[in-house]
This record gives structure tokens, C-alpha cells and sequence, in this order.
């Protein structure tokens, strides 16, 4: 039983050691700056199997109560299909904004939904008002 024991913990040892080499993905080029005393960095990588991306930040409004981290960055890979997939975003006080031409949109607002919602605008009910 002991015997059962050790091969069982020592066969997952014994697979990942024997596991190819070309599953090892080399990362091809990478560059570093910071972060820097101003809050500031930027970084950059690209792997052996075409995955490439790239950030930038700083502090925004750095003297102010409303400082905040904000960055710009980019990301591409190859999806299963084989499509090159590529994402631009930034990220700061409002959140996480990707664009990409693979993500979906919201459809239009319906002109007749639209003329609605622009009449509640125009004309707010009193709670509404006294709730401002």
C-alpha cells in the first residue's frame, strides 16, 4: 500500500519532468521603466508564440484629493480559430474600458424607447427633483 502511495505522488513529478521541450514558450523581448518616484512605469512583452502586450501609467491629478492610478495598454494573441485578437484599453478612476473589434456592442436604442427617455429627462417627477 505504501508502495501504491509513492508511485502515486511521484508519477505527476516524474510526467511534468518528462513533458516536450516546445511546450516551453520563450518570451522574445521585454522592457521595463519604473515605477518611477512620480508613480509612473511602462512595460512591454512579447512570447515566442505572438502574444504581445504593452502598458503605461501615471498618477493623475497628482496634487489633488482625486489622485488616482490611471494606464493605457494593448494586448494581442491568436484565438483557437486563428483570428488575431486584439484589445486596446484604458483603466482609471471609472473602471476597465476595453475596445477591440471582437468584443460586443449594445445595440441602438430604439427611436421610440429614445423619445421616451428624453421626455422623462425634460421632465423629472418632484421625487426626482428633491432627490437632486
Amino acid at each position: 500500500m505504501y508502495a501504491l502511495m509513492i508511485v502515486m505522488a511521484i508519477a505527476p513529478i516524474a510526467l511534468s519532468a518528462a513533458a516536450p521541450a516546445e511546450d516551453v514558450i520563450p518570451i522574445v523581448s521585454q522592457t521595463q521603466d519604473g515605477p518611477n518616484p512620480d508613480g509612473s512605469y511602462k512595460w512591454a512583452y512579447e512570447s515566442g508564440n505572438g502574444i504581445k502586450a504593452s502598458e503605461e501609467g501615471q498618477v493623475a491629478n497628482p496634487d489633488s484629493d482625486n489622485a488616482a492610478m490611471q494606464a493605457t495598454g494593448e494586448y494581442s494573441y491568436r484565438g483557437d480559430d486563428g483570428q488575431e485578437i486584439s484589445v486596446k484599453y484604458t483603466a482609471n478612476e471609472e473602471g476597465f474600458k476595453p475596445t477591440g473589434d471582437h468584443l460586443p456592442t449594445a445595440p441602438p436604442v430604439p427611436p421610440l424607447i429614445q423619445k421616451a427617455l428624453d421626455w422623462i429627462a425634460a421632465h423629472p417627477s418632484k421625487e426626482d427633483q428633491n432627490n437632486v
